[in-house]
């Protein structure tokens, strides 16, 4: 079976989706969830690794791997104090490029409609 043309819209839209597929995959794993979750608590904002190996059921090089893998797509970052790090979240850039996935799939939908 040969595989359906793609409108130059959806084209591009998919390209997108492939550009986002680290961001996608990091977000995907429930135990980065958790962590942003627990990142983005108002009582607070800023966490090390031994305080978020102690709300996890998690080892510490598995929280580090965790906390690596959402710092590479731009989710979080960290800031350091003598020898600790505290981590937060810094979403604004990955939710923007999430965000022009969005419009690029509801352009797609409305060109359907039309």
């Amino acid at each position: 079976m040969e595989a359906e043309e793609l409108e130059p819209g959806q084209s591009e839209a998919l390209q997108e989706f492939i550009s986002n597929l680290d961001i996608l995959n990091a977000l995907a794993d429930e135990k980065r969830q958790r962590l942003i979750i627990l990142l983005g608590s108002k009582s607070r904002q800023e966490l090390t690794v031994s305080e978020l190996v102690d709300r996890m059921a998690l080892s510490q090089p598995a929280v580090s791997h965790h906390l690596k893998v959402l710092k590479n797509v731009g989710l979080i970052d960290y800031k350091q104090t003598g020898l600790k790090r505290f981590y937060f979240l810094t979403p604004e850039k990955t939710l923007n490029r999430l965000e022009h996935l969005i419009k690029m799939i509801r352009e797609g939908e409305k060109s359907k409609e039309e």
